[in-house]
Formats: C-alpha cells, structure tokens, sequence
C-alpha cells in the first residue's frame, strides 16, 4: 500500500514583497526544525535542497546545498535547527523549494529501529510553494518545520513491524515576519509532556516539548496575533494559558506555568 505524499504548508513573506526585480544577489537561508513526535528517533536524510524561479515546474531549479547528511528530527526543538544550506542568489522572486531525499529514513520505537519508505520524496522531492523574495544584499532565512508526529504513518493494522512511510507534513516560514513563545513548565518530567498552541498555524497547532531539567519550551514560527497555548501531560490535568500576544521578531515570554495534580 502507497500512501500519497502529503506537504502541509505555511508560507509567510516579508512584509511588502513584491518586487519582480532580479537585479543584484542577495541570499537564502534554509534551516529545518521540528513539531515532535511520540518516537525515540525520527531519522530522516537530506541528500539535497533546491528552489525554484520559474512557473514551470520541471525547469528553473537552483541547487542551494547537498548536504547528504542524516537528521534526528527530534532533537530539533525549543530553537534548535540545523542549516540545511545558505547560498547567493539572483535577485528575485523564488516560486517553490523541494526536498531530495535519501533511503537512510528510519524510525525508532522502543529502542527498535525501522526503515520508513519514502518514494516520492527520494525521487521527485518534497515540493512546497514558497514565493520568497530574494532582496539585493538581504539574507532571507525560510524555516522548515518538519512534523514528525503526522508524517511518520504506521502501514497495516500489526502493533508494530509493518513497515513505516514517511508521509512529510512540513511547515514553511520566513523567520523576519513570525514571533516565538517561550515559559518554563514545571515539573519538567510529567510523563509525555507537550505544549501546544490551540490555534491552528496553517493545519495544525504548533507544538513541542520541553528541555530537561529546566522545563524550557520555545513555540517557533508564529504569525503575529494573540494566542492560547495548552499543558498536557500523563501525569496532571491540562493547563491552557490564554491572551499571548506574539509580535514579529519578538520572544514572548509566557513565564512559569505550574501543573496540577489529576482529581
């Protein structure tokens, strides 16, 4: 059984984009994180990253890294990326950014690795539309934000051992035009903690987990607006914390959020 691939996207430019001049260079920068999931790893290769400038589809693509490397989307939260490349580039209007992957994609579950298919991302790549305005002498970062709880889908109705698709949904953003949400949650080790925002960016909630020790958390790549955010755990009722107002190119600090024993 084939699954289709599947990109949700969300894609913000910078504020007044809308130049079509390709006058000068400027650059693009692309770094990928993660909406985590509930797997011990999630392995997925990059074996190159291209955009494109042109309607059409199968012409205009630009190489802006190979980078070849294999990435645990799970240690890709609360801030930490990776820089999947960074190039210079005609000035410009770039329409669409795709994906190649590799076969090295594998999901680990109890301690238990297992491969994940990917065929239409090793071949034709993940695509998304992006319109992202290259300016003269700007450096344009687009985040990618990769879900791996929705694009990891177990085949066939076995516990575990069917094999596994990598059936991408990605988040893309210009990192000028969004704000961030960042507190502290205490205790830090309640069983499966998450915090998530309880309006949707793009299809889904944007979510993650907290740091170790510290209970830290960082909701990234946030349009500006007001927000509620939601606590859960295994272990304490859910905590929703309302009214954050988010600003572009701000942290919004939603200071210390404390759970609260089940009744």
């Amino acid at each position: 059984m084939t699954a289709p691939l599947a990109a949700t996207l969300f894609v913000l430019l910078f504020a007044g984009a809308c130049s079509q001049s390709t006058d000068g260079v400027g650059t693009l920068k692309v770094v990928l994180h993660d909406n985590p999931g509930n797997f011990d790893e999630v392995v997925v290769e990059v074996l190159r990253v291209e955009v494109n400038n042109e309607q059409d589809e199968e012409t205009g693509w630009v190489v802006i890294n190979e980078p070849g490397e294999s990435y645990n989307l799970l240690d890709l939260v609360n801030g930490a990326h990776v820089v999947l490349g960074e190039t210079e580039l005609e000035a410009g209007i770039y329409r669409q950014i795709r994906l190649i992957l590799g076969d090295g994609n594998y999901v680990v579950i109890d301690g238990e690795p297992y491969d994940m298919q990917t065929p239409s991302g090793q071949q034709t790549g993940i695509k998304l539309n992006i319109d992202a305005e290259i300016r003269e002498g700007i450096t344009y970062t687009l985040a990618i934000d990769f879900d791996a709880h929705r694009s990891v889908v177990k085949q066939g109705q076995t516990p575990v051992g069917a094999p596994f698709l990598l059936t991408p949904v990605i988040r893309a953003y210009a990192q000028a035009e969004t704000g961030i949400i960042s507190g502290v949650v205490e205790p830090w080790d309640a069983t499966n903690l998450t915090v998530s925002t309880v309006e949707n960016v793009g299809d889904n909630p944007v979510s993650t987990t907290v740091e170790e020790n510290t209970g830290a958390f960082k909701l990234l790549g946030l349009p500006e607006g007001t927000y509620s955010i939601i606590v859960e755990s295994d272990d304490f009722d859910a905590v929703t914390v309302t009214d954050i107002e988010v600003v572009a190119g701000e942290d919004t600090d939603a200071g210390t959020i404390s759970l609260v024993d089940e009744d």
